[in-house]
């Protein structure tokens, strides 16, 4: 078998891979590798921070369902994706990373720029490697790939020694990739799908409680025909929204600390909770002693740890969600004892007790004249776009008011920080999705304080012509954490007030970009138009809403999630 230079390997395999682009920052280490991208069809961008990369990359794999890449050198420049990677795998998003770490002779000698990011990752990674044998190098960047795109997805992380991609290795034929100790379950038992159909015959008060993992797995067609061919009302965590088209009648939006009330209470109430690639996480289920207490649970996921890991289920489906969707809908379709329109009639008092719920306490805001409420914001971004942007957004209330106030009808829109909640997140991921998909309006609602975490991105969406467009919510507080010490801290603002703000319009000036500000109602949506009109350049709309708006409705830490505040 001949033989070829580390670094040329490392980029056949990229290529082997179908990578068509990397989000990256050199340094020392990795020099062998950027000097062999020059002659590659690999777009290599370059950002201005590290953890940018990652973020770029997990909005690129949001957005495309591909596997996002990111290239960082050792030591600080490691350790600066370290959030990116933590986002990531909170939110079960395949990524592969990778580091360039010290020569292996030095390794362990606290060399210039050493670190153990192995390590360090291990928490938050899927899996990870140090590569120490040279001819190791392409059979470990092959499993990097399927590890990350397999199973329940994850950042993956290759840590590869400076005279590991300056050496020969070897390059072996591509063989299908078989691990003993890994091996997802993708296809669901019958008997369990059979036992999970006939306990929704039975329910009168069923909910879908669906997930990320849809999303994931490219599922919402069947979780659609599903959830149509059953009459059953359907609630999605932030991670979900898109998997069923919100403005579907069935869809109640999200569930949860900020969901709605119909979506809260509906759960509450039901008596059969059939989750889909959920994972049953705090914000959603509010105290656990009263979470779903009248209600048998149904579980479909393809990770068998997160079964009856938070609240105990009483029909475990460990499956990949298309497969265990596919074999549902068909159980039904070949069931004589499935009747549509009976059990349509069924479940019609229950749908009317959710629309009731929902019409007696919709999502809504109080209209104060010129005073600009964040809510009419994303209503207007949302009518204007007709719901058909790819929205990214950063942590905080802005994240909240648009998991409300935009109805994604379809998969791959919403690209968000959800298990970590990583401020920062959203300019870098709009970056990454608009480099994915060139032709489609990508905006990033931010705050004014989580927009200046990664500011400096503004230059890498220069460079590189990403025309994304960003929304600011302005009202110069950290205004999440301002609500709760309005709630629960008698209005002690401490460290949140905002008092030290850049200029946007004028910011926006600097990197190159188009800066637009309204600070009245009536000149919302001018400048939302305005903006949308620009294809070539970043656009910056700076919005002054109210100061102490707030997002409602809210179950606050340790209560019951039918116990919100509705304002």
């Amino acid at each position: 078998m001949s033989k070829i230079k580390g670094a040329k390997a490392i980029v056949q395999c990229l290529v082997e891979e179908g990578v068509d682009t990397i989000f990256g920052f050199p340094g020392g280490v990795i020099l062998d590798l950027y000097d062999e991208l020059m002659d590659s069809p690999i777009k290599n961008l370059l950002v201005r921070h590290e953890q940018g990369a990652v973020h770029a990359a997990d909005g690129y794999a949001r957005a495309s369902g591909k596997v996002g890449v990111a290239l960082l050198t050792s030591g600080p420049g490691a350790t600066n994706g370290v959030t990116g990677i933590a986002t990531a795998y909170m939110d079960s998003i395949p990524l592969v990373v990778l580091t360039g770490q010290v020569p292996r002779a030095l390794i362990g000698n606290d060399a210039f720029q050493e670190v153990d990011i192995v390590g360090i990752t291990r928490p938050c990674t899927k899996h990870n490697y140090l590569v120490s044998n040279p001819d190791d190098l392409v059979p470990v960047l092959r499993e990097a790939f399927y590890l990350a795109a397999s199973g329940r997805p994850g950042p993956v992380l290759v840590d590869m020694p400076k005279d590991v991609m300056a050496s020969l290795v070897a390059y072996p034929e591509k063989t299908e990739i078989r691990m003993q100790t890994y091996q997802p379950t993708v296809e669901p038992h019958p008997g369990q799908v059979a036992k999970a159909c006939k306990a929704m015959l039975k329910a009168k008060r069923p909910v879908l409680y669906v997930g990320g993992g849809v999303i994931l797995s490219n599922s919402s067609k069947e979780l659609t025909e599903l959830a149509e061919k059953t009459q059953i009302p359907v609630t999605m965590t932030l991670m979900g929204l898109g998997a069923f088209p919100g403005t579907n009648p069935l869809s109640m939006g999200m569930l949860g600390m900020h969901g709605s009330y119909a979506a809260n209470m509906m759960v509450a109430k039901s008596d059969l909770l059939i989750a889909v690639g959920a994972r049953f996480d705090d914000r959603i289920t509010g105290r656990l002693d009263t979470f779903a207490k009248e209600a048998e649970i149904i579980h479909i996921d393809i990770d068998p740890t997160s079964i009856s890991k938070n609240v105990k289920v009483d029909i475990p489906l460990v499956a990949d969600c298309k497969n265990a969707l596919l074999a549902m809908n068909a159980w039904f379709d070949s069931s004589p004892e499935f009747d549509k329109a009976a059990f349509a009639e069924k479940h019609k008092a229950w749908i009317e007790q959710v629309q009731e719920w929902n019409a007696k306490h919709p999502l809504s805001y109080q209209d104060e004249g010129e005073i600009i409420k964040p809510q009419h914001v994303i209503e207007t971004i949302n009518r204007l776009t007709g719901g058909d942007a790819i929205i990214t957004t950063e942590v905080g209330q802005n994240q909240m008011w648009t998991a409300q106030f935009y109805k994604f009808n379809q998969p791959r829109q919403l690209l968000t920080s959800g298990g970590l909640g990583t401020m920062g997140y959203g300019l870098p991921a709009a970056i990454g999705a608009k480099i994915a998909f060139p032709d489609k309006t990508v905006i990033d609602i931010a705050g004014d304080g989580s927009i200046q975490m990664n500011i400096q991105e503004l230059a890498t969406a220069k460079q590189y012509g990403a025309a994304v467009k960003i929304a600011i919510l302005n009202n110069n507080y950290l205004g999440m954490v301002r609500q709760w010490q309005e709630l629960f801290y008698d209005r002690r603002y401490s460290g949140t007030p905002m008092e030290v703000t850049p200029d946007f319009v004028e910011l926006a000036k600097a990197y190159g970009a188009v800066g637009l500000r309204a600070k009245t109602k009536s000149e919302v949506e001018a400048v939302i138009k305005e903006a949308l009109a620009i294809n070539d350049r970043v656009v910056i709309m700076e919005f002054a809403i109210k100061r102490e708006e707030c997002v409602f409705p809210m179950v606050p830490a340790g209560r019951s999630t039918t116990e919100m505040l509705l304002a």
